[in-house]
């Protein structure tokens, strides 16, 4: 070792009162696999697969432009959930169909990706967001 640590797994760990209704959302709805349940009589806890996980920081001022782009105004905390699906649309409605709030219709972006912005179970702002030039069409 170079004396730098070495970050081998990065978790977001979310809290949910509704711990039953977040799970069946993140793994049954959205499709994240789950790696394993840690749950005991002192509380519930599962780990579920995001695929590659990346700690994006921004400033201030991107994160209002990214709320702009994909909302039209400043409407995140100062942690927000995107992920990488196949189709930004579908998923938006799926997600829509169990549960989550819809905070802007899929919308391209000067990134050239098609962004959703949802908020699911537990207050987590969720951004769908696709390869616009591989999306299908509406």
């Amino acid at each position: 070792m170079n004396g730098k640590p070495t970050v081998r797994e990065m978790r977001l760990v979310v809290t949910a009162t509704d711990y039953a209704e977040a799970v069946h959302f993140y793994r049954d709805i959205l499709g994240l696999p789950e790696l394993a349940d840690y749950s005991s009589p002192d509380g519930q806890v599962v780990l579920l697969d995001a695929g590659r996980a990346t700690l994006e920081i921004v400033d201030p001022a991107q994160a209002e432009l990214i709320d702009r782009v994909e909302v039209g105004r400043r409407v995140a905390g100062h942690i927000r959930v995107a992920f990488e699906v196949a189709d930004s649309t579908a998923t938006a409605r799926l997600l829509a169909e169990n549960g989550a709030t819809v905070l802007a219709d899929v919308t391209l972006t000067p990134w050239q990706t098609s962004n959703a912005r949802l908020e699911g179970p537990a207050g987590l702002q969720l951004t769908l967001f696709s390869d616009a030039s591989t999306a299908p069409p509406d």
